[in-house]
């Protein structure tokens, strides 16, 4: 049997994630049990307080402490929301145990935004990680020696997974079930909660907004000139000339203050606008190319699949209501 610890952070966590991940790991072994099978987990929630109050909501009460559980299998951390520092300092307590159960074999999943506490552990230094979309650039800034695929709905890498945003949490649910129950389990468990199996992407949720949390004023100028010129055909030598930079220079300090070179700004700016008229205009793909600055069909298709996951026609069937109806 595999032993499953759902920490219960101290501070403001998700207790979507925590109930969640408890009633679904538990259906596994409902399942197993209807075909005369033994359980496979043991699912405890465990804390470093023996009540903890989310936000005066709620009330959460660990079946155990870290120091009753010598070996677990599997550790499981929520969202857990606030400042990097002070999640940090109020958890403090978990990290060497989370450090040692993982030098002895355990797994971790983190959820959402639960990614900025494992960072902080070290424990992600050079291996792949996701986060919700909206804290990505935050999370970049905060520890660039972590791989960020700010794309990808979860990772794994050594034995560590991670998930993209909010409710994303049940696509690597049903992932981590399907590793340690097999694919018929999963495929249960997916119809029965009614999760999109083998979603591998969360492109298209994500709202561009370029970062700005920056001191570099010149470089903060030439975003708001792409943006609000993005019609425009924009180079990188019109930028470096425009702000009296040489293009080497202004390459390096826009990657360094965006986490974008220019190029990718100048696109996803574009794309970003694109979107936005799919999802609420009556103009075609090819009109809607056009009025973001694009003349090429194939290139905005493919820069525009690349940035989302979806082509064009795809998306606006997606969001577009009219187009939805039709």
């Amino acid at each position: 049997m595999k032993h499953v610890s759902i920490l219960i952070p101290q501070g403001h966590t998700s207790v979507v994630n925590i109930e969640g991940s408890h009633q679904i790991m538990n259906e596994v072994n409902t399942l197993l049990a209807r075909e005369g099978k033994l359980p496979l987990f043991k699912v405890q929630l465990v804390g470093i307080s023996t009540e903890i109050s989310q936000r005066g909501l709620f009330t959460i009460m660990p079946d155990v402490l870290i120091d009753d559980v010598q070996k677990t299998d599997l550790i499981m951390i929520p969202a857990i929301h606030g400042k990097a520092d002070v999640i940090m300092k109020d958890n403090a307590a978990f990290i060497p145990w989370i450090k040692q159960q993982y030098a002895n074999g355990a797994e971790i999943a983190t959820f959402c935004i639960a990614s900025f506490f494992l960072a902080g552990t070290g424990l992600l230094n050079g291996r792949q990680c996701a986060t919700h979309w909206t804290a990505a650039n935050d999370f970049k800034i905060l520890f660039p020696q972590v791989n960020l695929v700010d794309d990808k709905i979860m990772t794994e890498d050594s034995g560590i997974y991670t998930s993209g945003g909010a409710y994303s949490f049940l696509n690597l649910l049903v992932y981590i079930i399907e590793k340690y129950a097999g694919r018929q389990i999963a495929i249960v468990i997916a119809k029965e909660f009614m999760i999109d199996i083998d979603r591998i992407s969360q492109s298209p949720f994500i709202i561009f907004q370029g970062q700005k949390t920056h001191d570099d004023e010149p470089i903060k100028k030439a975003q708001e000139f792409i943006e609000n010129n993005f019609e425009e055909k924009i180079t990188v030598d019109q930028l470096a000339s425009m702000f009296a930079l040489g293009r080497r220079n202004m390459e390096r300090r826009f990657k360094k203050a965006t986490s974008n070179t220019v190029v990718e700004y100048i696109q996803r700016v574009k794309i970003e606008a694109a979107k936005k008229n799919l999802e609420s205009g009556r103009k075609n793909v090819n009109e809607v190319m056009y009025d973001v600055g694009y003349t090429d069909p194939k290139a905005f298709r493919t820069t525009f699949k690349k940035i989302t996951g979806l082509s064009p026609v795809e998306y606006k069937t997606k969001y577009n209501k009219e187009a939805f109806v039709a």
